[in-house]
């Protein structure tokens, strides 16, 4: 197998012949682990693949992908590592580019995605959806729901989803929010706890007292935060994503919660809903997007009605 000689400085010039479809099979042999498998996914062959490889070597000078042959996965040196990175930005920003076109051609017509999550799934976005698809009626309106936060902004910078409903802060990427509402944190407490019909408690009456918090989500990890800042030790009894099993057992009197009031669903009378005193600070919801992107006339009027309805939404919010 020929070997590649590392040059202290390759000539500048040479990097103009970097063609993106070097990066992208840099991108997918990376993401998918073989020349193979990435070779059916861009719809070349698998010896396309070797050559785009091997030509973005020369260009840069240095070994990117380690090929140990035989049944053992490939890997990435170094130096792919490096390149990976701005190979990652490439793609990412064609297919936000890709996104964009289809949303310009599509005017008043097309598709809309948006990503969401819990509360917002429940508490505001059945509003927003009823208002817009009133007024877009051609517009198709793809929803999703990422695992991960991280999950959510990578389909942003992608493009595969044009808006986003999040938490604040914003990670380090391109991207623009507007904030929707601010949603205040509480305590989860189950009904027959000694605390429960204070009204309000501050955070040393918990001290002490296990948590049912998040695995991975923004606020969860924000409450987190909070209670670290303040000083306590979190011994947390269970861990989930999901509200309805945060809420079920807290009402089992199996932990406390520390959440923002809409993850609480209301109507339970198993469990108890106390003020923090003296409070904390509030959860920002905002909607997000690419910086770069062109926003269409249908993702413009999507953000003005999730502006709206989260407003009443934030008036009308039962605080305790």
């Amino acid at each position: 197998m020929a070997s590649i000689t590392h040059t202290d400085s390759p000539p500048a010039d040479n990097w103009f012949g970097v063609e993106v479809r070097h990066l992208a099979a840099l991108e997918a042999v990376a993401r998918v682990g073989s020349f193979g498998r990435a070779a059916e996914e861009l719809g070349y062959t698998q010896s396309a693949i070797s050559q785009q490889i091997a030509a973005l070597e020369r260009i840069v000078g240095e070994r990117l992908v380690e090929r140990p042959g035989g049944p053992r996965a490939i890997s990435m040196t170094e130096a792919g590592t490096l390149m990976l990175r701005h190979a990652e930005a490439v793609v990412n920003r064609l297919a936000a580019a890709r996104a964009d076109m289809l949303a310009l051609q599509a005017g008043e017509t097309g598709t809309l995605r948006v990503g969401t999550y819990q509360s917002i799934g429940s508490r505001v976005l059945p509003e927003v959806m009823r208002r817009f698809r009133a007024g877009w009626p051609k517009i198709t309106v793809g929803l999703t729901e990422p695992t991960t936060d991280p999950e959510l902004y990578a389909e942003i910078e992608s493009g595969r989803l044009d808006l986003a409903f999040c938490s604040a802060p914003l990670p380090d990427g391109p991207f623009d929010a507007i904030e929707l509402m601010r949603d205040p944190y509480v305590f989860l407490l189950p009904a027959g706890h000694r605390v429960a019909d204070a009204g309000a408690c501050t955070l040393s009456d918990l001290d002490g007292l296990a948590l049912i918090g998040s695995s991975s989500c923004s606020s969860g990890l924000e409450a987190e935060r909070i209670l670290a800042d303040a000083g306590f030790t979190v011994d947390y009894a269970f861990r989930s994503d999901d509200n309805g099993t945060i809420q079920g057992l807290v009402a089992a009197e199996f932990g406390a919660a520390f959440v923002p009031l809409l993850a609480v669903i209301p109507g339970d009378e198993r469990v108890s809903v106390l003020a923090i005193d003296p409070p904390v600070p509030d959860r920002a919801i905002s909607v997000v997007w690419h910086r770069d992107r062109h926003r269409s006339p249908a993702a413009r009027a999507f953000i003005e009605i999730a502006q709206t309805v989260s407003a009443d939404v934030e008036r009308d919010l039962n605080r305790p």
